[in-house]
């Protein structure tokens, strides 16, 4: 499996979120795009990155700037997810991986002295033009807005 890197056209994708609406790379284009990967909706650091995504919305749309999260969930645990916690963003729902294999996030996992794979929390800025201009796998959940938001600026 091949990582993306800075300069790598971002992969198309076009997935259902929350609410079974359509989202698309080419709904964004002429705007930046932070597209965060998180393991599984409703866990402690999936909610710390996504909160953290839903309270920088401001910021990030005065930089320029839209936000979706994507995990393998399905809509209805989305949407869940999305009412429990309050967010206000679209939540891609990858429940084939397909999008997680394109931006090579899901990855072979260790825990607890078991492998399994799943979902490496990660996070892609992409340009107006649809390539990708930052990339950080293995991100922090606290980390993913303060990468953004420092790469937006710079």
């Amino acid at each position: 499996m091949e990582l993306l890197k800075a300069g790598d056209k971002c992969p198309e994708f076009e997935l259902v979120q929350q609410d079974e609406k359509v989202v698309k790379l080419s709904d964004y284009k002429g705007n930046k795009l932070l597209i965060f990967f998180y393991p599984r909706a409703n866990t402690p650091g999936c909610t710390k990155q996504a909160c953290a995504v839903t309270n920088a919305k401001a910021e990030l749309a005065a930089l320029g700037c839209d936000a979706i999260g994507v995990s393998a969930d399905t809509p209805k645990k989305q949407k869940n997810f999305e009412i429990k916690k309050e967010l206000g963003i679209p939540l891609l729902c990858d429940t084939e991986q397909q999008m997680c294999n394109a931006f090579g996030v899901w990855q072979l996992k260790k825990m607890a002295g078991r492998e399994y794979m799943g979902i490496v929390r990660s996070s892609f800025l992409v340009d107006e033009e649809g390539v990708i201009s930052n990339v950080w796998y293995k991100v922090k959940p606290d980390a993913t807005v303060p990468n953004a938001i420092e790469a937006l600026k710079a």
